[in-house]
Parts: C-alpha cells; structure tokens; sequence
C-alpha cells in the first residue's frame, strides 16, 4: 500500500515532520511517502496562499496516479484542494481538518481547535461546518505563531498554553491542531495538558490506510468522477485534461 501525504506548502523541512508524523502511525508494509510540490506558497496562512497552493497540489495527485498510489493525504488544515483532487484520484484523498475534526467527535462532547494566526479561524469554522462538526467545535482559538516559526523551539510552551486556555473557555474535552506544522507536538501536548489531542497528519493517515484496507476507493460517479476533458492555456496549460498540449 502506498500513501503519499502531500505538504501543500513548499517548505521542506515541514515536509519532513509531516512525513515522520504519518509514518509513525501507518501499519507495517504500508509505503508513506512525504511530498514537497514544486510550486506554491512557502507556508499557508490566507486565502491567496490557499488558493495559490492548490495547482502545486493537483499537480501531485497527477502525478501519484500515474505512479500507482493507493490513496492520499492533504497536510494543510484548509484541506485546500480537497475536492478537485478527489476527481483526479482513484482511491481516497483525506484532508487533515476533516480527518482531526471527525477523530475527535469520538473522543467527548466536544473538541477545541487551536491553530496558528487568527486570521484563519474562519476557514477552519467553514470547514467544520462543512464536515457537520459545528455541534462538536465549540471554540477555534489562535496562538498567533505564524506557520514558519513553528520550529523554533519556544513555540512549544505558547501552543501548550493556548491549549489550556481553550479547555477552560470552550469546557472542551479534545484538542485538535489546526496546523500540520504542530504534528509532532501531539503526543507531548497530550501528557502535558491532559486531554486528547489529535494531530490531522495522523489521524488522516490512519484513515486513508483504513479505507484502503477495507479495498474502498471513491465513488466514480457523479461529482467526484474524473473531470471532464478540458483545454487549458498559459500557466495552467500543464493541467489540460484533454490529452492535449496547450499553449498561450
């Protein structure tokens, strides 16, 4: 079974957590490969950079399919190109929002998301919206850390915090990370704060391995069949799906 879990990001070296966090789950013989698109935004933290991401995203999907990848994670919790990359997809595409939130409705009455700058609180309460996790969500609280200075080691204590913060004002009993950069503070966070708190990178991963053990892919019908053949020019003209060349 192979699993490539793609950073929608171009930053190598979250990259690199990413995959360790997905590895660190999957079962054995199963192949997680972390992957870097060749274009995008160096970190995601708006619209624009969301936006921006999704071609490099696609263009990953593309090319796992033609290499005979079983099924996909998007480590990006706007889960940005969710839905186009399950119309190029054969097996199942996760993104890390949709697999934490649901992760955690098992786990109490409600869970807090804790994610990096405010400014994104809004796409992740669209999204729990979207996945009917709004009777579960009942807070969505930033540490205003942006996403590249997630590495730097003092991060650890402020997200500790704001964690904390989020139990006491929401009377949460789960924390989801809102970021994939935060992946490889889960299992610290856990012990540190006493309640569960669920990283997307694993809990998508696990999922994706699920489905694809139970031998579910997606439904070809429908919305989600392959996109229909389509011209494309100019900078997108490499995302043409009508067997064609483009040019501008």
């Amino acid at each position: 079974m192979r699993i490539r879990v793609i950073n929608p990001n171009t930053t190598a070296s979250m990259t690199a957590a990413i995959e360790e966090a997905a590895r660190a789950v999957a079962a054995p013989g199963t192949l997680v490969e972390g992957i870097t698109p060749t274009m995008g935004p160096a970190s995601i933290e708006s619209h624009y950079d969301e936006a921006l991401s999704v071609p490099g995203v696609l263009a990953e999907i593309a090319r796992g399919e033609a290499e005979g990848v079983d099924g996909y994670v998007i480590a990006c919790f706007g889960d940005p190109g969710l839905d186009a990359a399950r119309e190029l997809a054969r097996g199942p595409v996760l993104g890390i929002a949709e697999a934490a939130m649901h992760s955690a409705s098992h786990l109490g009455r409600g869970f807090s998301v804790v994610t990096t700058l405010s400014r994104t609180a809004g796409r992740a309460a669209d999204l729990a919206e979207r996945y009917g996790m709004d009777r579960f969500c009942l807070g969505i609280h930033a540490c205003e850390i942006p996403v590249l200075e997630l590495e730097d080691p003092k991060a650890r204590t402020v997200i500790a915090d704001a964690c904390r913060d989020a139990i006491h004002a929401d009377n949460s009993d789960a924390i989801v990370l809102g970021c994939a950069g935060m992946a490889d503070l889960c299992e610290w966070l856990t012990e540190e704060i006493g309640v569960p708190v669920v990283d997307g990178v694993a809990a998508a991963t696990l999922t994706v391995q699920s489905l694809i053990t139970m031998g579910l892919r997606k439904s070809g019908r429908g919305e989600f069949a392959a996109p229909p053949p389509k011209h494309y020019t100019g900078l997108l003209a490499e995302f043409s799906t009508d067997g064609q060349e483009a040019h501008s």
